[in-house]
């Protein structure tokens, strides 16, 4: 069964087929229409969301299938206690394809072990979200025109920004690609994405303190905003909240072929009179999103048969005497096996499966 949990469940000649799709698709939308008549796609929202949810669901209605699920676990049998693995069992006698948002790091992979139907990780905890980079990836072709030769500054949460952790692992399979990671100390990119990601592809990245003095070579702009809900100290939260902002006076400073990107909800960290900027793309990069997640949709129905397409993801196995120190970990907090693989940059380091933190 082939599932996306992370964007490097799909290789780059999928994503190049993925990308081309949700360009036909833009270009010829009523030949869509009806592909997906008879299809039901479970929408699985455990954690609050607006775009993502809304966005599978037209994206699967556009193409002539149905909608099923639920957009808040309390109305579910989550609220009696059932396990992931078992909602996922019930809804595989109902739909043919489940995009899965939940606040527990690794749930969405969990779900793979049992299921009969693929798995679309719309996003877990601060971990990953491979929709949002398909999104972004979309974006920035339709942008610039190539994916290669590119050099990306992430600004704000690079910390706990999943959408950030995610892009860098897509790009760093494309030629030339360089970053630039603009965050204030606490919120610097962590050590093991550094290391097991850029430095594994042999990526360049540098570190800066405030987007003006770099701006000038940045092709695309990726704005983050700062997430309280993944700030255990609200004072901290505070004190960073407002440290990186782009306004207009800022963009003086851009290339004229340059793109602002942003997943959304902003808060402060764009200001509106950058709106107006041909170069903010945001708003486009919503839409996008649609049509990337129509693309998405069709090539999972139409791989899961497919012997050649298999599941990337890592198998992992259990190493006795280790644990995952994270507490939001799905392997902490429901019945799932536990599952470990070696650190290929860090010698004698071993991480979990599900959230890619060091095992203790």
């Amino acid at each position: 069964m082939k599932h996306l949990i992370d964007p490097t469940d799909l290789s780059v000649q999928e994503i190049a087929e993925i990308i081309a799709l949700a360009e036909d698709i833009i270009a010829n939308r009523e030949q869509y229409s009806e592909v997906c008549r008879g299809k039901k796609l479970a929408t699985l929202f455990y954690e609050p969301s607006t775009r993502t949810r809304l966005s599978f669901t037209s994206a699967m209605m556009e193409l002539g299938g149905n909608v099923i699920g639920f957009a808040d676990a309390r109305s579910s049998s989550v609220s009696k206690g059932e396990t992931v693995q078992d909602t996922v069992r019930v809804i595989n006698c109902f739909a043919d394809i489940i995009a899965m948002r939940h606040k527990v790091e690794g749930a969405p992979l969990a779900a793979t072990e049992v299921s009969r139907t693929p798995i679309i990780n719309a996003g877990d905890g601060s971990h990953s979200h491979p929709t949002q980079t398909m999104t972004d990836l979309l974006t920035i072709k339709r942008e610039l025109g190539t994916l290669n030769n590119l050099t990306i500054g992430f600004v704000g949460d690079l910390k706990y920004g999943r959408t950030v952790h995610s892009l860098i692992k897509a790009m760093t399979r494309y030629q030339n690609t360089k970053f630039v990671l603009i965050s204030p100390p606490e919120l610097a990119l962590p050590d093991y994405i550094k290391r097991d990601v850029c430095d594994r592809y042999g990526v360049e990245y540098r570190e800066a303190n405030d987007i003006e003095s770099v701006i000038g070579d940045i092709d695309i702009l990726y704005m983050t905003r700062v997430q309280q809900e993944r700030f255990t100290d609200l004072a901290e939260y505070e004190r960073v909240k407002d440290c990186f902002i782009l306004d207009a006076n800022k963009m003086q400073g851009a290339k004229q072929r340059m793109a602002v990107l942003h997943p959304l909800p902003r808060v402060n960290e764009i200001a509106i009179d950058v709106d107006s900027d041909p170069r903010a793309a945001y708003f486009r990069q919503v839409e996008n999103g649609k049509f990337v997640r129509m693309a998405l949709i069709l090539k999972l129905l139409e791989w899961q048969n497919d012997p050649e397409r298999k599941f990337a993801q890592a198998d992992g196995r259990a190493i006795a005497g280790c644990k995952c120190p994270n507490p939001v970990c799905i392997s902490n907090l429901e019945p799932v096996r536990p599952r470990f693989e070696e650190s290929q940059f860090e010698p004698g380091v071993v991480r979990c499966v599900y959230c890619e933190s060091k095992a203790e």
